[in-house]
């Protein structure tokens, strides 16, 4: 089973947004610690559904391109005597 790994440059960005969020939204203070486990707590909870979400529109890009295709070469066919 794959794992939803973040760069640490992009986990560290969104960690702060998570803490300004807290802070503007709820009036709250969210160390770094608690960003990270809320972070890694999104990730595990909420990351495979968007995950399969985003295989499942790269499926359905996949076959619509493969239907352009074979419409395509239906049309160049030749016809047989």
């Amino acid at each position: 089973m794959p794992t939803i790994d973040i760069p640490k440059n992009k986990r560290d960005e969104l960690i702060q947004q998570f803490q300004r969020y807290f802070e503007q939204e709820l009036d709250h203070e969210l160390g770094q610690f608690d960003g990270e486990f809320l972070l890694d707590f999104i990730i595990k909870q909420t990351g495979p559904v968007f995950y399969n979400q985003g295989l499942a529109d790269a499926q359905a890009i996949i076959e619509r391109k493969t239907q352009d295709i074979a419409d395509e070469i239906y049309e160049i066919e030749m016809p047989e005597n």
